[in-house]
């Protein structure tokens, strides 16, 4: 169940996402906090550069891996402002991080990129429990939607 310090780390996501709109990239934001809710790394994304493996919930995936042992990643909540890749959330099931808790849907942002006339990506959409049936997913959380399809519409207009 999604609660009130969940809707925190997940407009902090919202924010990173708007952040990286700012910067020229893609508009996605994600955020790690440990089991006693605090925030260990945020990051959002970066694949402006060229490199298409810039997510930032694969960043905070090597990030956990690096600095936290197996209980702490497995106790950890990833948050993020749209529900992980596939690349994504191997990666989060590899790092054997625990829960996930997404602002919109793959399938959400799937349609808004179809009405926007944007070509298919080269990876399917996929849940991320098709992916990692293992893992915990909450989301999407329905008052974040038209904030986070308002960035995508933004990103896009660009041309």
């Amino acid at each position: 169940m999604i609660g009130k310090s969940d809707l925190v780390h997940l407009r902090r996501c919202v924010e990173l996402a708007r952040q990286a709109l700012d910067a020229g990239d893609e508009p996605f934001g994600s955020v790690l906090v440990s089991a006693d809710g605090t925030v260990l790394a945020e990051d959002h994304n970066r694949v402006a550069g060229g490199d298409r493996t810039q997510h930032p919930e694969f960043a905070l995936a090597r990030w956990s891996a690096a600095h936290l042992t197996p209980a702490e990643r497995a106790a950890a909540t990833v948050y993020t402002s749209g529900e992980h890749c596939p690349m994504c959330a191997a990666a989060h099931a590899w790092a054997g991080l625990g829960r996930i808790v997404y602002a919109t849907s793959s399938g959400q942002l799937a349609s808004w990129l179809t009405e926007l006339g944007v070509p298919t990506p080269p990876v399917r959409t996929l849940p991320i429990n098709e992916i990692a049936p293992g893992l915990t997913v909450e989301g999407p959380v329905p008052e974040l939607a038209g904030e986070v399809r308002a960035l995508h519409r933004r990103l896009h207009a660009r041309g």
